[in-house]
């Protein structure tokens, strides 16, 4: 707490800084207008209210206000974003059932790539560096191409600091529960057009602990990352380059446990400790994005070009602790080149390519896939026009993935055969809003969506450590495609403010991974990759209403029912599908526009999770996971000085009654059965609370 403390007077005995008062009226001290609410993606901007298909925004005043281990760890408290978890440093979105490479990751402004294709997988995105995140439900394969079947998480950095101004600033948590201690600071500008920002962050966290496991052994993580961006703003259009680097070192939990005390065997090191446990991954992520925006009569040309290296290192042997066993080594080079015309007759149209080329190579001793290259195109154009009440929007696409993966021969047995395959889809959609009422928004949209099977669905042969399991690929499996319909209503009032979204898909060849009843390396479970036509539906329902300025009332449900077609019993129900939550809560604000103290509220708030009976049971691939209700609450101010913000204080509590709880989605609830107490799994985090400041100056 001594470094809280220190940084708190700090931050207040910074006000000599302050200039004269800034304008109060800035978007930071205003409930949110979601009519107004500008959203991004790759051919440009559109007000949400625009929008044809569904989108959510969480802004950086709630980022703010959220406690989390990670930034996906944060996303995931949106309606219809879930999580797939690895204990608490590694998590993977999840949007209305559908995850993995069905869901593109943008950040930079290209798609993040990083062997997401594993459960113990995380994104490689530093928190801190995330402003703001903007979330596509639904088949985005128009813009985005091949594996945006589920939707886009986009991230977006900190928008550019406006002429004349530099901007320095800290933030920093600390977290009870798994001894969670990270900072990040940041150098921003923009002088005669000459733009930059530069940032360093760096997060630690012990083993977590809940009532029923205490201590969790191998759940702590270190995590590093830096960024650096460069770039001029002309009237011609803009040029940025960006360079970030990000390393983790996440302990991989494997369950285990002693048989005559039932307690989690902790094989290296000690149960509550910074250093990593064993087994563990060592993952490095370069990147670097150059973005370039160019006036062409009345429209604009953008191209991004990117390149990334993913190296991810997995390490078992507790007697060579740094010899790694598996090794991957992905080189993405991506672009998306596309023209937004000027008005065309009220039509804005859209056209352009956009694709990438990949190489994997494997360094390891062990293999799990080969090494391959992969070339994707893809040529699009889209329309829209708003006319008095309504907003139409629709367009086309055609990708064409190439994969060549080599062979291997291990002791003389084939480990992999040499494998060529090609995928091509045509994907579109077609959309319209109807503006009803000063009140009211109307919206329908259908889209198809196309996802080629990755590396890992067509050739995994191999034990996968991070897993704890044997997985077998099948190089004859077919591309998935989706139709999805979404319909959705929206009223906005200066009291009440409600969404509702629904949806129904269908997807031809779904792909997933379950278990099967034969050994091919003993002490591991043999896993296969199969496919089927499938069914989802459900939606999100959000209302929020504001009976007086200062209170806040906000409620959401979302749920997902997702079943294979032409199976029954305990085949039916697709695996790892997120059960239907409820959330409320309730916040009251003290203050606004306040002297020294701005924006003081406090919040309570319960999280509902409904009993998931629906799940692939075959062959003990999934089981049924009980219901349970985690009590929140919070409690923040902003710090003023002369009509500026200097920081800001957070406190954030979650599960406060340290309920013992598993989450369908986490991977660690099929772990070893405690043979003292009866029960399987190991269970999610206790009770947490977080203490988060940050400080913003600017001159």
């Amino acid at each position: 707490m001594r470094q809280y403390i220190f940084l708190l007077i700090a931050g207040i005995g910074m006000q000599a800084w302050c200039q004269e008062p800034a304008d109060t009226s800035d978007v930071f001290y205003r409930h949110l207008d979601l009519k107004e609410v500008v959203v991004t993606g790759s051919t440009g901007a559109t007000k949400l209210k625009e929008s044809t298909a569904p989108v959510s925004l969480l802004t950086a005043r709630q980022l703010e206000a959220t406690s989390s281990t990670n930034i996906i760890d944060a996303v995931a408290t949106m309606p219809g974003v879930s999580q797939l978890t690895t204990g608490s440093g590694i998590s993977k979105p999840v949007i209305r059932g559908l995850g993995y490479n069905r869901i593109v990751v943008v950040n930079d402004g290209i798609r993040q790539e990083g062997q997401q294709w594993g459960d113990e997988h995380g994104i490689e995105i530093d928190a801190a560096s995330v402003s703001s995140v903007e979330v596509l439900k639904g088949p985005g394969s128009l813009v985005y191409g091949s594996d945006a079947l589920a939707g886009v998480l986009r991230f977006n950095s900190s928008p550019i600091v406006p002429q004349g101004k530099i901007r320095v600033g800290l933030s920093s948590e600390y977290q009870t529960n798994n001894g969670l201690v990270d900072y990040s600071l940041y150098f921003s500008g923009n002088k005669g057009g000459n733009v930059w920002n530069a940032r360093y962050s760096e997060k630690w966290a012990h083993a977590y602990k809940n009532r029923y496991d205490g201590y969790v052994p191998n759940s702590q993580f270190h995590e590093r990352a830096a960024q650096l961006m460069g770039g001029v703003n002309r009237h011609w259009g803009h040029s940025r380059l960006t360079l970030s680097y990000y390393n983790i070192t996440p302990s991989i939990v494997e369950g285990e446990r002693d048989a005559e005390t039932g307690q989690l065997v902790c094989e290296y090191g000690q149960r509550k400790q910074y250093g990593h446990g064993m087994p563990y991954q060592q993952v490095y992520h370069y990147k670097a994005a150059w973005d370039n925006t160019l006036a062409l009569g009345s429209g604009k040309l953008n191209a991004l070009l990117g390149y990334q290296l993913n190296r991810r290192q997995e390490f078992e042997d507790a007697d060579h602790p740094d010899e790694y066993e598996l090794y991957f080594k992905l080189h993405t080079l991506s672009y998306n080149v596309h023209y937004v015309t000027g008005l065309l007759s009220g039509w804005r149209v859209t056209g352009g390519v956009g694709g990438m080329y990949q190489r994997s190579l494997n360094g390891g001793e062990e293999f799990l896939i080969p090494d391959y290259n992969l070339l994707d195109v893809g040529i699009f154009a889209t329309a829209t026009r708003e006319f008095e009440r309504w907003t139409l929007s629709g367009g086309l696409r055609y990708d064409h993935r190439h994969l060549h993966s080599k062979a291997l021969e291990e002791d003389g047995n084939v480990r992999f055969s040499d494998l060529t395959r090609n995928f091509g889809g045509v994907t579109g959609s077609v959309g319209a809003v109807l503006h009803a009422g000063p009140h009211w928004d109307l919206r329908a949209n259908l889209s198809r969506g196309f996802r080629a099977p990755n590396i890992s669905e067509l050739t995994s042969n191999g034990v996968h450590e991070g897993s704890v399991r044997y997985e077998l690929g099948d190089s004859r499996l077919k591309p998935e495609y989706s139709l999805q319909l979404d319909l959705g209503a929206d009223f906005t009032s200066n009291i009440v403010s409600v969404q509702l979204a629904l949806f129904a898909s269908h997807i031809d060849n779904y792909i997933f991974l379950h278990r099967v009843n034969e050994v091919v390396e003993e002490d591991y479970d043999t896993y296969r990759f199969d496919s089927g036509d499938s069914r989802l539906w459900g939606g999100e329902l959000a209302v929020d209403v504001h009976p007086t300025h200062h209170l806040h009332l906000g409620t959401s449900f979302d749920m997902v029912r997702a079943v294979q077609l032409h199976q029954s019993g305990d085949s039916r129900n697709l695996p790892f599908t997120p059960a239907p939550r409820w959330r409320t809560d309730v916040k009251y604000e003290f203050t606004h526009d306040g002297r020294v103290l701005n924006n003081a509220y406090v919040a309570v708030g319960v999280d509902y999770t409904f009993k998931q009976d629906h799940f692939y049971a075959a062959h003990g691939t999934e089981t049924a996971t009980p219901a349970y209700a985690l009590l929140n609450a919070s409690a923040g101010t902003d710090i003023m000085c002369r009509g500026r913000r200097v920081a800001t204080l957070a406190i954030i509590a979650n599960n406060l009654t340290d309920k013992a709880y598993q989450n369908h989605l986490s991977r660690l609830k099929m772990a070893d059965v405690n043979p003292v107490t009866g029960r399987r799994g190991v269970y999610n985090m206790g009770r947490n609370i977080t203490f988060k400041l940050t400080v913003p100056l600017e001159w």
